[in-house]
């Protein structure tokens, strides 16, 4: 088991929700980053969506495997309504921080800004 930094991505296509990408953008403004923001071993969760393909999903860096593979809450199986599609993990072999001018990384984001 790796001591290090481990990364999951995960998404769902969308074609036997009843859900869609402007409605996934209202439950993370609602409700999912605020509950995201108390997870325990989360580094960083970024929300992906594509529009053309129906696909919706997350990518999440954690301090460790053991923090990735303990219980989430379920909210967006809960609401799209069955399990991820596709779910993967990876170690991290390497991260860093680019030159930018955003204060923090936090706040920004499609469903965020509009």
């Amino acid at each position: 088991m790796s001591a290090g930094l481990y990364a999951s991505v995960v998404w769902w296509d969308l074609a036997e929700s009843e859900q869609t990408i402007e409605s996934l953008r209202g439950f993370l403004r609602e409700q999912a980053v605020g509950v995201f923001a108390r997870v325990p071993g989360l580094r960083l969760k970024f929300w992906i969506s594509d529009p053309a393909a129906g696909r919706w999903g997350a990518v999440l860096l954690w301090e460790s495997r053991a923090a990735a593979e303990a219980p989430l809450p379920g909210l967006a199986a809960g609401l799209i309504g069955y399990p991820p599609t596709h779910k993967f993990g990876f170690d991290v072999e390497a991260t860093v921080e680019g030159r930018h001018h955003l204060p923090l990384l936090a706040g920004h984001g499609l469903a965020l800004e509009g």
